[in-house]
């Protein structure tokens, strides 16, 4: 909640002067008189400091801009409407004087707090990372698990075993080749058993026809690698083209975060096999002929050109 209170001309005037001349330590009190902040907080802002009475500071800590801070000093024993309009206004004060100017903004309820010691405990804990929980830094990894592997440089190995090289099951292989081979098979989802180390195939006997039928039999709980041959026609043109889906859904727990730090990793892998052991040909000639089909363009008949004279 905001008070509603501006600052005055005066203050803003003040203000720029501050911001003009590095040999100010502060807006409210006198000339900075040592090249110390420490020197300059003891004999110039501690000795201003009341028990009582609540004050807006604006200090020069910094060499480099932004080079202030705005400071709220409101003590417990101040009046207590002087509290809720300090408190309600110091951002519009902050806002107003021009944010770009302050590095950071600084609440204080003891004296203490504004002494050197007290200034050297502030920068410690700024300096300090924020703690996380062990489920936040697993999210951070997965975070950059996935940029990593959609980006094309990521360089970490997989956990599960010494490199990407995850073997796949029999069953899985001999359905992927069947794919391949364009045998009747048209849908091949594959998953990841991570206590077997191994890609295994999923039983499903499902025949979707159509983009929003596979939709239904891809799963919305469990991560899937899943490969799909799309008959259809566009422009009047036939194709049967094989896509190639990863699907990861976001669902709590700690296996789904082990699963989107996995999967990601493992889509090259899967690819790799699917062109070295199941004969697929990926290569990039295949796709632009997937994607841009070559039309044949009828010409029309072409008049003879008449004898010269």
């Amino acid at each position: 909640m905001q008070s509603g209170i501006s600052a005055s001309q005066e203050l803003v005037s003040k203000f720029n002067e501050l911001l003009a001349d590095s040999n100010h330590f502060g807006l409210l009190l006198l000339p900075s008189s040592s090249s110390s902040f420490a020197a300059n907080v003891s004999s110039q802002l501690t000795p201003r400091l009341k028990p009582n009475e609540a004050l807006y500071i604006i200090l020069r800590r910094h060499a480099d801009t932004p080079a202030l801070a705005a400071v709220t000093y409101v003590p417990d024993a101040a009046p207590v409407r002087q509290k809720m309009l300090f408190a309600s206004t110091r951002l519009t004060l902050v806002r107003e004087l021009g944010s770009e100017h302050f590095r950071e903004t600084i609440f204080a309820t003891l004296a203490s707090e504004l002494s050197p010691a007290g200034f050297e405990k502030h920068d410690a804990h700024t300096a300090l990372d924020a703690p996380l929980t062990e489920e936040e830094r697993t999210l951070g990894e997965v975070r950059r698990t996935e940029q990593e592997a959609s980006s094309g440089t990521g360089t970490r190995e997989i956990h599960l075993s010494k490199s990407l090289a995850i073997p796949i099951s029999d069953d899985g292989l001999a359905a992927l080749k069947e794919l391949a081979g364009n045998s009747g098979r048209d849908l091949v989802m594959l998953s990841i058993n991570t206590a077997a180390e191994k890609i295994e195939l999923v039983p499903d006997s499902s025949t979707p026809t159509s983009i929003p039928d596979l939709v239904k039999t891809i799963s919305s709980t469990e991560p899937r690698f899943t490969f799909y041959r799309f008959e259809h026609s566009y422009g009047g043109n036939s194709s049967s083209p094989v896509l190639f889906f990863y699907t990861c859904p976001a669902t709590g727990g700690t296996k789904a975060i082990k699963s989107r730090m996995i999967y990601p990793l493992m889509k090259r892998a899967i690819l790799a096999i699917a062109e070295k052991e199941a004969g697929f040909e990926i290569t990039e000639a295949s796709v632009l002929e997937e994607l841009h089909p070559k039309v044949e363009v009828r010409q029309g008949f072409s008049r003879p050109k008449r004898p010269s004279r």
